[in-house]
């Protein structure tokens, strides 16, 4: 989340935090962005979206919103082993 996504960017892609995420993953490219108004509903946004799959995460910044569906569904009803009965 930030005020300023330009900065924020450049900031990223500068590597200015060592043990960040994207540290090691330069040179960066941005994907999608949602400008909100309410900086609590931007980083509850921000937390449901890092807890994605990356299937998932990549039908949203394609757009794909059938997939994005598919992909939201819990995995019980798929057969995943981890569900099964």
């Amino acid at each position: 989340m930030t005020n300023d996504l330009e900065r924020r960017v450049n900031q990223h892609q500068c590597g200015y935090k060592a043990d960040g995420y994207t540290f090691s993953r330069r040179p960066i490219e941005l994907k999608w962005y949602l400008q909100c108004t309410n900086p609590m509903e931007a980083i509850k946004i921000e937390k449901q979206i890092k807890g994605w799959s990356h299937k998932k995460k990549k039908a949203l910044i394609n757009g794909n919103w059938e997939d994005l569906v598919e992909f939201s569904k819990n995995y019980s009803e798929y057969g995943h082993p981890d569900k099964r009965g």
